[in-house]
């Protein structure tokens, strides 16, 4: 079941937030350096929670 009150993010946002262009995030997960984020079943757009941001600045605290 997915918990509606988890606040979701926009790739955007998230590219925003991580200083990056939000091309750089499509293809980051298209190479396999960003994990695929899930999916909103009504419009198919990527959703990231905050736990997910997290995760994506320590895959690029890590290439640093």
């Amino acid at each position: 079941m997915i918990d509606a009150s988890v606040k979701k993010q926009t790739v955007q946002q998230v590219a925003d937030a991580l200083g990056i262009y939000r091309g750089t995030v499509i293809n980051y997960e298209k190479k396999g350096i960003f994990p695929q984020p899930r999916r909103n079943p009504i419009n198919g757009y990527r959703e990231y929670t905050e736990e997910d941001l997290e995760k994506l600045r320590k895959i690029l605290e890590g290439k640093g």
